[in-house]
């Protein structure tokens, strides 16, 4: 294992948080939701402190050690467009800065995450992504490229954290089957769903009863050699969600996972590296709601970052009080 840095041993500063107006590009929820979250954060800062931070685009080079190469530049210069918007989002010249802005934005989380223990980006849009095309609005699977980002800094074991309410099929499809790569996915979707290879889990919870203590025990077996954790905070798994939402999942369920999630990570002293992934406005859920909900996230990881030790690190399997699920 990569010596920890006496900078992550130590947990006490701002959280960094990658952002650019750039993430917005192309309007579609999943990536405009970006803006209001940003906002939010300047307009009613969380109790511990946070920096927005503009990332480096992701390169054309990074990208095809993720994905094919036709697919890259399909994107990049929007031919064959079918192959170019694939993800179902369309394309323009905006929506291709858009997706190297925020696909950077998760190697650079990583890269901070490292050295200061946890970072993020809001991006969303990620783990559908295949090697070979994009799918269920995701594009370019910036989770595998912050894999890379922790791999190149010396991490020899990487876990993949999947909580988004849809499977993560893309990711999968990546690092499935890589060296040094292993995941957890609790989803309440079969959308994207795939058989697990060796060191990867996936769970389909039917029921708000078992959904904090699927992952509690799902973490809870991740074995002590993991170096770094890249971690997908999708909140469409929200009751109110009508994209994935599973009845009884509240807010107060969801904030209850990122304070296990962040705890977790903390006791273990391994960075971890997160996006925002999946929530989306419908006839229910409204604009100002999402946005709180994925405040769940980064309030939780600031937390963290401020070296706050009761973010309920879970005990072992079955230690949260399920009378505490809705």
């Amino acid at each position: 294992m990569h010596p920890v840095p006496a900078s992550r041993r130590a947990l006490a500063r701002p959280l960094t948080v990658f952002h650019s107006p750039d993430y917005a590009g192309g309007g579609f929820d999943t990536v405009a939701k970006a803006g209001a979250v940003a906002d939010s954060l300047t307009v009613a800062p969380p109790a511990h402190p946070v920096e927005l931070v503009a990332p480096e685009p992701a390169t054309r080079s990074e990208l095809v050690a993720v994905h094919d190469e036709g697919f890259v530049d399909a994107v990049l210069t929007g031919e064959p467009r079918g192959l170019a918007s694939s993800a179902g989002l369309g394309w323009t010249d905006t929506f291709a800065r858009s997706v190297l802005a925020s696909t950077g934005g998760c190697r650079d989380a990583a890269r901070v995450a490292w050295d200061h223990g946890v970072a993020g980006t809001l991006s969303s849009g990620l783990h559908h992504a295949g090697r070979s095309s994009g799918n269920g609005y995701c594009t370019f699977n910036g989770l595998v490229l912050a894999v890379h980002a922790f791999q190149a800094l010396g991490a020899e074991r990487v876990l993949v954290l999947d909580l988004d309410a849809h499977c993560g099929g893309g990711t999968h499809d990546i690092v499935g089957n890589a060296p040094g790569v292993v995941g957890v996915d609790v989803s309440v979707s079969s959308f994207d769903d795939y058989e697990p290879g060796p060191g990867w889990s996936l769970d389909l919870v039917d029921h708000a009863a078992h959904y904090l203590p699927t992952i509690e025990q799902r973490v809870a077996e991740v074995p002590a050699g993991v170096d770094a954790v890249v971690y997908n905070a999708g909140m469409d798994p929200h009751e109110r969600c009508a994209t994935g939402g599973l009845a009884g999942i509240t807010t107060e369920v969801l904030a209850d996972r990122e304070a296990l999630v962040f705890g977790w990570a903390a006791a273990r002293v391994v960075p971890i590296a997160f996006a925002l992934a999946g929530g989306y406005v419908g006839s229910v859920l409204s604009a100002d709601e999402l946005t709180t909900l994925h405040r769940l996230t980064v309030d939780s990881a600031a937390a963290a970052a401020a070296g706050i030790s009761d973010l309920g690190a879970p005990d072992g399997p079955g230690s949260l009080d399920q009378g505490e699920v809705a």
